[in-house]
């Protein structure tokens, strides 16, 4: 026998043995073929349902900011926390945004407890989740002790983040409107020694502590 014969008997035995592996496990192709079409058919049908249920939120949103007075103050206030309790990343927030500029909930655990979900529950990008943070500081800075913010701030000030000389300002300024100016001071002088401050809050910090502080 030449080595063309054995190179051809060798691709007929191949050629046998993936046929016979075909015709033993066909049932298990089959059933991969199946479950390979069936996930590619979920992914789009699940992508259809959230951009469906997208555009449904993204709809009451404007809906119900656009109709808002005040003859229909309880159903704006209804519609905006459906919304927030939807989760979902832009109109979530939006929503609470939206009550607190309005002074629809006056309850201040209530919309605490909406900031914490907004940000904890969500899947928000860092520096959204941090911008959050702040203004969750922001919106509790009239009512709450200087330690009940700086512990909401935390996470901002002991961070290089973009919100970190934000954070620090802010204390600056609570501290000065009580009148407690060496703790004003020392967080003027944080934000004037970062590097990365934003410039307008730097430039902020270095008038108070010029006009406030100068000897």
């Amino acid at each position: 026998m030449n080595d063309q014969e054995i190179e051809i008997i060798d691709s007929l035995n191949r050629s046998q043995k993936i046929k016979n592996f075909f015709k033993n496990n066909l049932k298990i192709i089959l059933t991969l073929i199946l479950l390979i079409l069936l996930t590619i058919f979920g992914y789009f049908v699940f992508k259809e349902f959230q951009e469906d249920k997208r555009e449904k939120i993204s709809n009451l949103y404007k809906n119900t900011i656009i109709n808002f007075n005040e003859n229909n103050k309880n159903k704006t206030i209804s519609n905006l926390e459906d919304i927030i309790n939807k989760n979902d990343d832009t109109y979530s927030p939006l929503a609470l945004y939206f009550i607190i500029e309005n002074n629809l909930i006056s309850s201040q655990d209530k919309v605490n407890e909406y900031f914490d979900k907004i940000i904890y529950d969500l899947n928000l990008n860092k520096t959204i989740k941090n911008l959050n943070i702040y203004k969750k500081a922001l919106y509790n800075s009239d009512f709450q002790s200087g330690d009940e913010l700086l512990k909401i701030l935390s996470p901002l000030i002991k961070s290089e983040n973009t919100w970190k000389s934000h954070s620090l300002y802010l204390m600056g300024e609570y501290y000065f409107s009580k009148n407690q100016k060496q703790k004003s001071k020392e967080f003027y002088e944080k934000i004037v020694k970062m590097k990365d401050a934003n410039k307008d809050i730097k430039l902020e910090a270095q008038k108070r502590l010029q006009r406030d502080f100068s000897d």
